[in-house]
Order: structure tokens, then sequence, then C-alpha cells
């Protein structure tokens, strides 16, 4: 297979069903689905950072679900037992001078896993994952037992501060803040978890075998980036410069996720829009989310710059509907110059709008100015019968 070449439909419908499917059941889930994908596609690790409540378990348990796979959760504390991980000791064994562990239904026999609060976990079990995590292999008193794992995802409410800890944040390549849903998706939000409530997750449509999720995997090493890789260079520099730091170790495996991204893209050439993916790489701290996502919008020219800028708007124009329709009449001149002056300051608003969606040819950033735009038409037709009706 050449390196510039397509992949053919069906592998490619094959990419895009497992990602619909794994965001099918959750409302505005679909990046988090993505980062799970690239993960799997990758054979690496992933970290999601948010409140509890946001869907991450459930998540993975959909994703363990389509690609038919053993599943291990288990929520960790300071006070967790590694048997409780690792599995017990068999007692029959030890009598006859034995040491074997049982590893049934435990993360050993898992193809995936899930640690929730992974890093409050004591010592002696992060110390474990460390070496499953890098060379799939649980090393268990003086037996090496290579483990079944394929991805381990954590999840953390917070990023850890704590230098002992910094070894097993970095073994999670991709690394993803997971937000509320903002208010308005409340609306869907509420019919879909009624409808879960109610019925239960739907099954899924499609479920993968192993062999596919190999072939997918190797395929990943088919892509070429010959046509990014100064762009990457570039990228890796300004970010250093803003004192976001990558170990050589990100940089390196950085490739393969953005390989994977051109392959849920349907190409084995990596394009300059691919690049996006260190988004999921680069960041460290909280804050660097959002300073990375700006960065890449800046040198890739993506629609994020527009989109962040519209929804800001957004919130401001919401905020004057509501100072608007606070006004039950006019009752001064004050009150009218102060209409006419917003009045005035929309139009501007509204004018910014439609120069963004006039520089951007992205659909969302289309769809979002237009909304906008309907929004601020309606305020002005309302600032306009208010002063007509003085």
């Amino acid at each position: 297979m050449q390196p510039n070449q397509i992949i053919n439909k069906d592998e490619l419908m094959i990419l895009q069903k497992i990602l619909n499917e794994l965001s099918k059941p959750f409302v505005g889930r679909e990046e988090e689905a993505k980062v799970i994908l690239l993960a799997l596609l990758t054979k690496e690790h992933a970290v999601l950072i948010g409140e509890p409540g946001t869907a991450k378990s459930a998540l993975i348990r959909r994703a363990a679900q389509i690609l038919n796979m053993k599943c291990f959760m288990y929520l960790l504390t300071k006070y967790t037992e590694p048997a409780e991980l690792f599995g017990p000791l068999d007692i029959n064994a030890l009598k006859d001078g034995k040491y074997v562990r049982i590893t049934s239904h435990k993360l050993p026999e898992a193809e995936i896993a899930f640690l929730d609060e992974i890093f409050k976990a004591n010592s002696a079990i992060l110390n474990t994952l460390l070496t499953i995590m890098n060379e799939r292999l649980f090393y268990d008193g003086y037996t090496e037992i290579r483990v079944a794992l394929w991805s381990l995802f954590g999840a953390s409410n917070e990023v850890p501060q704590e230098p002992e800890l910094e070894a097993l944040y970095d073994r999670f390549l991709l690394r993803h803040y997971v937000k509320p849903l903002p208010d308005d998706l409340w609306k869907q939000l509420l019919r879909k978890a009624w409808d879960i409530e109610r019925f239960g997750y739907q099954q899924p449509e499609i479920i993968i075998d192993r062999n596919t999720l190999d072939k997918m995997h190797g395929m990943v090493f088919e892509v070429s980036f010959s046509g990014v890789e100064s762009k990457l260079l570039k990228i890796f520099s300004v970010l250093e410069s803003k004192n976001i730091h990558l170990t050589d170790r990100r940089k390196g495996k950085a490739l393969k996720v953005i390989a994977a991204n051109a392959l849920i893209n349907g190409r084995l050439q990596a394009v300059e829009e691919d690049l996006m993916v260190l988004k999921y790489i680069a960041p460290h701290d909280i804050d660097d989310f959002e300073k990375v996502n700006i960065i890449l919008s800046e040198e890739l020219k993506t629609p994020y710059k527009y989109l962040r800028e519209l929804e800001e708007i957004g919130v401001s124009v919401k905020e004057v509907g509501n100072y608007i329709a606070s006004f039950p009449s006019i009752n001064s001149r004050f009150v009218e110059y102060r209409l006419l002056e917003i009045y005035r300051d929309l139009e501007s608003t509204r004018d910014r709008v439609l120069a963004m969606m006039r520089e951007s040819n992205d659909e969302k950033v289309q769809k979002k100015g237009m909304e906008i735009v309907e929004q601020i038409n309606d305020i002005l037709d309302k600032i306009k019968r208010k002063i007509e009706g003085r």
C-alpha cells in the first residue's frame, strides 16, 4: 500500500462506525470518543481529567463492548490493596509452597482497563502499573506475567502535582480535559438521560473483532509524514517557547496519534489538519489545554479561534437579550438613549460575526455564526418595538 493511497471505503466505514457508535448514547461527547479511539488505534493509554458524572467510565465500557474486549474497571483510593487489582493469592497453592495469584476477572487478564481516581493509588500499585503500561508485564514475586492489556484509561478530578506521580502521568500519551456540558445541551442531556434510565444503553450496531483492530493498528504505521514534518517541528519549537515542554518520548509517540487521526479521516498521508491532535499530547496542567488549543489554531489556521470568539460573543448576546427583556417599557429619555446605544453595539457585533463567517469556510463556524446573527436580529427587533411603543 502506497503512503498517499486513500483507505478503501470499507476500512474507512469501520473506523467511522466505531466513532459514531462510541458517542451515540451520549450528548456532546464526540471529542471524548475520538480521544478513546485514538488511544485504541495506537495501542496507547489515555487519561480523562474532569469532575465526576461526565460519562468517562460509561464511554470506556461502551468501547470495550464495541470491540468485544475484556474490560476491568476499578475506583482507586490510597487504601486499595494490590490484590483488588491483580487478584488474590491462591491459598491452596501457597500451602504447597507455590506463590500463585488468581488473576481471573482482574487487571492482568483485561484487554481494556479503566482506573478511576488513578493518581490516588498507593506506591505499591502505582509502581506495578508503570511496568504494566510500559512493557505489558506484571512482576508478581518471582513470576513474570505477560498481561493482555491493549489500552489503559485513567480518570482523575485533577492533574497530579506530586513529583512521584510524574512518571505515571507521562505514560498517558493522550490527555483530555472533560468539561461539563454547556447549557445549550442540557435539554438534549435530560432527554437522553431519561431514555437511558427507562431503557438502558442501546446495544451497539457494530461489534469489531480483535483481528480487525489489529489490522487497523498496523495501518497506523503505513501513514506518511513527509508533508507535515517541518510544520510539526516548528510547532514543537513554538510550544517550547511558550513553556509547554514535551518529553522526547512524547514527541516521538505523537507521530502515532497524528497517523491515527489521518486514518480516521480516510488518509494514509498526514496533513496539517492532523497536527491538531497535539492538543491531546502537549498539555500538562489544566491551563495548558486552552493555551495549546490557541497555539495550534494560530499555527494551523483552524476554525478553533473563530469558534472560541463566537462562543464568547454568544454569551454576551444572551446576556444583552436578558437585559432588554427586563425593560417593561421606556419611561425616560435616558432609557431610550441607552437602548439606542445597545442597538448600535449589537449592529457592530453582528458585522464582526458576519466578517468571521466570511473569513472561515468551516461548517461549524458558519452554523454558530448564523445562530448568533439570528439572536442579534431578534434582539434588535425587540429594541425597535420598545422604542416605537414609547
